[in-house]
């Protein structure tokens, strides 16, 4: 089934009666009515912090696995729970403001396509999408509808993420030429694909789990709950879960848009698993913050990053674990992930940058540093909320975060073709490289 006629399908299913009042119409006591697909794993901590808003109310509660199910509506025994969310959308209808999707990578576009069709707010984790056409037709979904959207990507409206996006644009280090971005985490596979099937458990929905994408018996261990992101049906390796949230500050810093190339050096593809180590090149058109092209550089799998002179810290310190390193005209910025302050590197020494922090945090209105992630964390929910309610405005939207979600896969999808410099046509939304644009979508399942 093609992704348009799931669309129309699944519209179906809602009739017009079923808009939701818009925001700006909300009364002061209004209740943010909201829908959670998935709550399990990241799916709790989503339900979790969008209900710890004061104007909430859980109306309905959605997973494929009746254990994560149960665990929810123990928290929110007044929910209604459904282990389909199609029916959950057609059935609960005017009782739901908002939809939170928090299920594999697959499932994100299928699920919030549905509910903005239905005129729902959107509150979607990361990746956004499984597939660049997904992520432009939300992006266009929610500009034609003007829907409350957000992708899930907390740091980003973090303390030191914001200071670090001041601080580039305030030209700190002048215009900047590269940035290097990194993480060991293995999201990867180098394996075969396993044999054979075992029992599906009786408290997964084997089916609904699959939802649109390809037939496949199940087998233990190999895909829910845990191991999906590693697979190329269901995830987006290392590079689309750690990779969104180190690539924000930096393309939201550099107001970039998308690739001109991309190379990704790693293993030959195996048509199973991502690679377990990445090297992703992209190029970029030059902004008024970049110079006339920018290069940015991605390392993930064990032993990312690995030595590069752009590394070098001053006292022969070691890198963090994770970060982001830009590279401009007047010196360097180093960006930890995450909860620590960014850091001046000019002429192979720290530069001390109090007072340019304390002149932007009154400017911006950053407040101070908070080294909490779990009071920290809900923010980004909470703007989510408030924007539904009409008052605040997300700073995550689809119509930003599926540029974002759109460089991410295009790196994604260089992995299929390892150390081959891929071109992209953003006007086109296709590759110069013919066999490579059979990856920017797929068929979707009827189940």
């Amino acid at each position: 089934m093609k992704r348009r006629e799931f669309i129309k399908n699944t519209a179906a299913l809602a009739s017009a009666s079923l808009l939701p009042a818009p925001a700006w119409a909300f009364p002061e006591d209004r209740k943010l009515r909201t829908a959670h697909i998935g709550v399990g794993g990241m799916g709790m901590e989503d339900l979790s912090a969008v209900s710890s808003h004061g104007s909430v109310i859980v109306t309905s509660l959605c997973d494929v696995d009746s254990t994560a199910l149960a665990a929810a509506k123990k928290l929110h025994p007044n929910a209604k729970v459904y282990s389909d969310y199609r029916k959950m959308l057609k059935e609960m209808g005017n009782a739901i403001d908002a939809v939170i999707v928090s299920t594999p990578d697959h499932t994100h576009a299928p699920a919030s396509m549905m509910a903005m069709e239905m005129g729902k707010a959107v509150y979607c984790q990361k990746p956004l999408t499984h597939h660049v056409s997904e992520a432009r037709a939300l992006a266009r979904l929610a500009r034609e509808k003007d829907l409350v959207t957000q992708m899930g990507i907390q740091v980003h409206s973090f303390y030191d993420y914001k200071l670090a996006t001041l601080l580039i644009q305030s030209g700190i280090i002048g215009k900047v030429s590269t940035v290097r971005a990194w993480s060991p985490k293995n999201w990867g596979y180098d394996g075969p694909a396993p044999e054979g099937s075992d029992p599906v458990p009786e408290t997964l929905d084997w089916n609904l789990w699959l939802g649109t994408s390809a037939e496949r018996p199940y087998k233990k261990g190999v895909y829910h709950p845990g191991n999906w992101r590693k697979l190329l049906d269901y995830g987006c390796g290392t590079l689309g879960d750690m990779g969104v949230h180190i690539f924000d500050t930096p393309y939201n810093a550099l107001e970039l848009d998308v690739p001109k190339t991309i190379k990704n050096s790693c293993r030959p593809p195996t048509g199973f698993g991502y690679p377990e180590n990445n090297m992703v090149t992209y190029e970029f058109p030059g902004t008024k913050y970049t110079t006339d092209t920018l290069t940015w550089v991605w390392y993930d799998g064990p032993g990312a990053p690995g030595m590069h002179k752009d590394f070098g810290l001053p006292n022969m310190e070691r890198i963090p674990e994770q970060g982001a390193m830009f590279i401009g005209e007047k010196g360097r910025l180093l960006l930890p992930h995450f909860m620590e302050l960014p850091r001046l590197i000019v002429d192979g020494k720290y530069k001390n940058i109090d007072s340019e922090i304390s002149k932007l945090e009154k400017a911006g209105n950053l407040g101070s540093p908070v080294r909490n992630y779990n009071t920290e964390s809900p923010k980004h929910y909470h703007q989510f909320v408030d924007a539904c309610l009409g008052k605040d405005e997300c700073t995550a939207p689809f119509t930003y975060s599926a540029r974002l979600t759109e460089v991410i896969l295009l790196g994604v999808i260089a992995g299929r073709f390892p150390n081959k410099t891929l071109h992209w046509d953003s006007r086109k939304a296709k590759f110069e490289e013919q066999e490579a644009n059979q990856f920017l979508d797929t068929p979707y399942r009827d189940f």
